[in-house]
């Protein structure tokens, strides 16, 4: 509540009487004079957070609260207006009120003091039709949609200068809403094929249906958050080709027959008998119901592509599959799945003809491929396919004649998780060891010591660790990681004795943060007599990490030569990388990757025993120790194998105990109460200001920008761009600023520039202007002398979260409905390395269905706040920003993002 006589009461219990709204003066009623006090005016402010209302489309909205007193008996009107957010340091007259929810003209809470008595009654607030500047139901469905941030609602005296409207309401206040679950992109969509289905988008080459009635399937989903209560069907929907054109094929056919929860797994034939050799594309979409009515879900035809397919009742039908007895693998049946073998362990197959074919060759592919394989002649032919992954994996198998491609088969198996680490070290404890926590077993643990000066730092690469789980009544307890501190000059850990034996295939891995590139630095080695056989690191010849292998134990002065690989781009100092070194005995080549990506592989085949320590952030050379690391070293792990991709991609996720990505706060830059002209990073243990151009100016919370010429700028890049990020901000765009701009303008919330242009950037695009009403200031419509309704001409616009370029053709994900403006609105930009994909975030709404493929490009230069940079700068923001802050590590879902983002 604030008061007008400066009382602030943040978070406050209003006891038995609760807080009031009005003016606390004198006032006489029916000839007696009452007093309530000095004259100060008071308002009443509730903020709700969006978490309940996430996957929801919201009906109808209620805003219910107790009056418990009131100055007469005198009914008073009593407004419910949006506001500005209010935070602990919010001062009168309160944050600006942006549109009103509703008024009521009310009193209650005197009792037998009024005739008949009004005793204290709950207050209903709700949209009345009659009343089009009433916007509480279509608010709060922005408010769900992640279009608002943060709904901050005002309580108070329409009349602030009337005593008798003076009134006290309780601390009950509920925000109560109808609402029917969004409905999402069904998963599984396609023509089933064995214990699966096929989509193929490429219309080219489509699938084969031997049936001409094939079944069709695709699963019920909602929206995160909107499953309890759903009623959904599927829309099954079917397209023919004649020529170049494509027509309806048969009615859409709704399955099931009755609604049914999420996750509903629907299959079904249409009835009709479709043509032969002809080309039919298939998409589906999910409808929630409320009552008679409901919402439509995107489909695959306009997300992920169309199933095309086409029936050929002469082409082979689905071949069989079976499982050789001499293989690690056995057949998934629904109450029969027994996980065998391991990542990168081969199975084994035979695949044959189905009854009454005669075929000549086969093809196929696992679900972890991108690609079919070639196509292996023969009738019967046996397959040795590898998984690079544990977990359940579908084995896709397509047969051909001498006529052509047939029809699909798939089986299920499940393969066990691989061989874990050898050696891993999280530097997550105390003492002058590092603890090898790859196993409980004393006996068999590599601890490793710090020593020259080495310490831990709180800058850990896992951020906060969560060492006790949230309950229903209390918080999840946290504690910062800690990683190894290394001075670059004399600090190191190493083991007693070898970890991995260097002959056979093995992988070594860490998260590293450079701290200076101006020298070599090496990551991991191991003794041998003489050098290390490997060398994990950086080459400062090259600007770039790199993994290298010695052909030999030589001493010095004899000859040694190097085999290496480096990485595609130069080093990011002052940023976590991952950097993984594989060497494969079998094949006998090494690779290096660079935050989950594959940067190249060489060969090599003059592998040797090295058996001494492993060292951590220096290497053995002839006579001495070298290259020691300046920066911090965590979660070194070793395996005596040769991980596949999938397998390092995984590692490279970092996933907490909960199996959602670990991220570490690398940025927060917040203007909050700030004053100057730059903004400190207070990220613990991160350095980079942000310095304040003209035309940017601090105000209470908030950075302004005047749209012209206002910026900030830190020293880039503040993380690795090829890896995993977070970046988050809350803006406001400003309606009158952004109004003045051409249609098609961009202006740049952050990012990150490269010499030439955009790395990444969260921007907001105009498409263009409406008009609506005016409204003054107490939210009623303009009216002209002519006694008619005065209108105002908004800008309409998107917001943008990829690559900014001049004519718009960048990837980028797209908010999808228009951006409200003049609102602060929580904006979350994620890149994931390891799928090669962005997403957008309002609030922890996201904004694609599907997350949008992205090629990184790694920047150079400023991290920009308020312009962008496009060859030349420009692409100013007239706006205000909020809080900005930037993880290393992709939230992994909306729940993660509301945890640690907020609102």
């Amino acid at each position: 509540m604030l008061s007008s006589d400066g009382d602030v009461f943040w978070n406050f219990s209003g006891g038995d009487n609760g807080m009031s709204v009005g003016k606390c003066g004198s006032a006489v009623i029916g000839g007696i004079s009452y007093y309530c006090g000095s004259g100060y005016v008071n308002r009443m402010y509730f903020e709700f957070d969006p978490a309940n209302l996430k996957g929801k489309h919201i009906l109808d909205a209620r805003f219910d609260i107790t009056e418990t007193w009131s100055f007469s008996c005198d009914a008073r009107w009593v407004d419910l207006e949006r506001t500005n957010n209010i935070s602990p340091s919010s001062k009168w007259p309160g944050p600006t009120k942006l549109d009103q929810m509703g008024d009521r003209n009310v009193s209650a809470g005197r009792g037998s003091n009024c005739s008949p008595s009004q005793p204290r009654a709950p207050i209903k607030f709700h949209d009345n039709a009659a009343e089009p500047d009433e916007n509480l139901t279509p608010t709060v469905r922005n408010f769900a949609a992640g279009k608002i941030s943060r709904l901050t609602l005002m309580l108070m005296a329409k009349d602030e200068k009337d005593t008798v409207s003076w009134k006290r309401f309780d601390d009950d206040a509920v925000l109560s809403v109808d609402y029917v679950g969004k409905p999402a992109k069904p998963s599984a969509i396609g023509l089933v094929t064995g214990s699966s289905q096929t989509c193929t988008t490429n219309e080219s080459a489509p699938a084969i249906a031997t049936d001409p009635t094939p079944a069709l399937t695709a699963t019920t989903q909602t929206e995160s958050g909107g499953e309890r209560g759903a009623s959904l069907r599927i829309v099954m929907s079917l397209d023919k080709k004649t020529g170049t054109t494509w027509t309806k094929a048969v009615g859409d056919m709704l399955v099931p027959s009755t609604p049914v929860g999420d996750n509903f797994k629907a299959t079904d034939s249409f009835s009709a008998t479709l043509e032969e050799n002809t080309v039919y594309r298939y998409r589906a979409w999910t409808r929630s119901y409320y009552g008679s009515q409901y919402l439509a879900g995107p489909s695959n035809a306009s997300t992920t592509g169309w199933c095309y397919f086409k029936v050929d009742s002469k082409a082979p039908k689905p071949p069989t599959i079976t499982f050789n007895a001499t293989g690690p693998y056995t057949l998934c049946l629904p109450n029969a799945c027994v996980p065998g073998g391991k990542p990168g362990q081969a199975g084994s197959f035979t695949l044959g003809p189905a009854a009454g074919d005669v075929n000549t060759a086969y093809r196929y592919k696992l679900s972890t491929d991108t690609a079919w394989s070639a196509y292996v002649p023969g009738a019967t032919v046996e397959i040795a396919p590898v998984p690079p992954t544990s977990g359940t994996i579908t084995l896709d198998v397509e047969a051909k004649d001498n006529n052509g491609p047939g029809a699909d088969n798939s089986v299920d198996f499940v393969v066990k998780k691989g061989d874990g680490p050898v050696g891993r070290w999280n530097f997550h404890d105390t003492g002058n060891e590092a603890v090898d926590s790859s196993t409980t077993d004393p006996k068999l643990q590599d601890n490793a010591a710090l020593a020259g000066g080495a310490v831990r730092t709180a800058q850990g690469r896992r951020g906060e660790i969560t060492v006790k789980p949230a309950t229903e009544t209390t918080p999840a307890e946290k504690v910062t990681d800690s990683g190894l501190s290394l001075n670059g000059t004399t600090g190191y850990a190493a083991t007693a004795g070898p970890v991995i034996d260097t002959r056979a295939s093995y992988t070594v891995a860490a998260w590293v943060r450079l701290g200076s590139a101006s020298r070599d630095a090496t990551v991991l080695g191991q003794n041998g007599a003489n050098r290390s056989p490997f060398l994990l690191g950086y080459e400062q010849s090259t600007k770039k990490w790199s993994f290298r292998e010695a052909d030999s134990d030589a001493p010095a002065g004899a000859t040694s030569s190097y085999q290496r690989v480096s990485s595609k781009n130069q080093a990011v100092p002052k940023a976590w990388t991952h950097l993984v070194g594989v060497f494969d005995s079998a094949g006998k080549t090494i690779s290096l990757y660079v935050n989950g990506e594959l940067q190249g592989t060489t060969p090599f085949a003059t592998a040797w025993a090295a058996t001494g320590p492993l060292q951590i952030g220096r290497v053995q050379s002839p006579g001495t120790y070298a290259d020691y690391f300046p920066g911090v070293i965590d979660e070194v792990a070793t395996w005596q194998a040769a991980l596949t991709d999938v397998q390092v991609k995984e590692e490279s996720r970092l996933l907490d105990a909960d199996k959602k990505p670990s991220v570490e706060l690398v940025a927060a830059w917040n203007p909050a109460q700030a004053t100057g002209t730059s903004l400190t990073n207070s990220a613990a243990g991160y350095d980079g200001a942000l310095s304040l151009s003209s035309g940017a100016s601090l105000v209470g919370d908030e950075l302004v920008l005047d749209g012209t010429a206002g910026a900030g700028s830190a020293s880039g890049p503040v993380v690795d761009d090829s890896g995993s990020f977070t970046v988050t901000t809350q803006a406001v765009v400003d309606a009158a600023g952004m109004v003045k701009k051409p249609d098609g303008y961009r202006a740049q919330i952050l990012g990150q520039r490269t010499a030439t242009g955009s790395s990444w950037s969260l921007w907001f695009e105009k498409t263009g202007t409406r008009q609506e009403p005016a409204l003054d200031e107490n939210d009623e419509p303009v009216i002209d002398e002519n006694g008619n309704p005065v209108n105002k001409t908004v800008p309409v616009g998107q917001w943008h979260f990829g690559r900014l370029t001049a004519d718009g053709t960048g990837a980028s994900v797209v908010s999808g409905e228009d951006a409200v403006l003049d609102s602060e609105v929580r904006l979350t930009g994620i890149y994931d390395a390891q799928d090669g994909t962005i997403q957008l975030y309002l609030t922890a709404d996201p904004q694609s269905k599907d997350p949008v493929a992205y090629t990184a490009q790694v920047g150079t230069g400023e991290f920009s706040v308020g312009r962008g940079y496009l060859g030349a700068w420009g692409n100013y923001l007239p706006g205000r920003i909020g809080d900005i802050r930037i993880w290393s590590g992709a939230l992994g879902d909306e729940a993660q993002v509301s945890d640690i983002v907020g609102t």
